[in-house]
């Protein structure tokens, strides 16, 4: 027979367990929120030839300086952090790069990055033969032109860009895009290094930053041409226009209307080049736009 005790014995235990039953479940602890995106930043990163590649240079009192090899970089941001911009050449190998920091009274430091192959498509086109096989005469406006838009490219001025988010400069497709290898009556030639809108002659052509005119002419390949400075070695040219009604000198704001869409030039149809330039590479256009 069971013994006195084993009935309280069973007894505790179910008061044990009910007891145990009553007791307030443990909440999980909630799930933490996921952290906000980061703001857009202008331009965005891409590190390929053509892109931009944004290297952080940390905290200083000062603005650094900062180079890839001779040239001066674009450096934004403020004293808790630096951040210098390079554009990458379309004809950079890919691989390991670097740039040379340096922060007054401190030692020039260097910053590597490595840069990304990348394949751009290809396209094919039939134009005039004169603008492939040149003449001698052709050819050598040609080179009179390349030397003095050397010159044009080489503009650097020290006022850093109050900001770097740009509007397309004209509304219509996008009827080629940047790093587009070309093949002109079968013969390749350079990738495109801009970005060609489709639009009607006339079609007014606006600023996408504040800007200096500093260069309007007539060019063999480009047409009617406008480059503007928006500082600091970053710069942006239109192309094949119809009218410049600008010279240089001209100080525009974001948003002003300063020439019109043509087809002047290479040309197979009305169009807008536009081409964006930092430290004296093409980069793409797309890259300071929204998508």
């Amino acid at each position: 027979m069971p013994s006195r005790t084993s009935r309280p014995t069973r007894r505790t235990a179910l008061l044990c367990a009910a007891g145990l039953l009553a007791l307030p479940r443990l909440q999980a602890a909630p799930a933490k929120k996921p952290l906000p995106p980061p703001p857009d930043v202008w331009p965005r990163p891409a590190l390929v030839p053509g892109g931009v590649a944004r290297l952080s240079l940390g905290p200083s009192a000062t603005r650094p300086q900062a180079h890839s090899g001779e040239l001066p970089l674009l450096v934004v941001g403020d004293a808790i952090e630096w951040t210098a911009l390079v554009g990458i050449a379309l004809a950079a190998p890919p691989g390991e790069a670097a740039i040379t920091v340096a922060a007054p009274g401190e030692a020039a430091r260097r910053v590597p990055y490595r840069i990304v192959a990348k394949k751009y498509q290809e396209q094919r086109l039939t134009v005039s033969p004169r603008t492939v096989d040149l003449s001698s005469e052709d050819q050598a406006r040609y080179e009179r032109e390349r030397e003095h838009l050397a010159g044009v490219m080489a503009t650097f001025s020290p006022a850093v860009p109050a900001q770097l988010h740009m509007q397309v400069p004209v509304p219509g497709r996008r009827s080629s895009s940047f790093g587009l290898r070309r093949i002109f009556n079968g013969q390749a030639r350079n990738p495109h290094s801009g970005m060609d809108i489709a639009a009607a002659t006339g079609t007014p052509v606006r600023a996408p930053l504040d800007g200096r005119v500093v260069d309007v002419g007539d060019y063999f390949f480009n047409g009617g041409t406008v480059w503007l400075d928006h500082g600091a070695g970053l710069l942006s040219m239109y192309c094949h226009l119809s009218a410049m009604d600008v010279k240089p000198g001209d100080q525009l704001r974001a948003g002003d209307a300063f020439c019109k869409v043509g087809a002047t030039g290479r040309v197979t149809g009305p169009h807008l080049h536009w081409s964006v330039m930092l430290n004296r590479a093409m980069v793409d256009p797309a890259l300071f736009i929204d998508a």
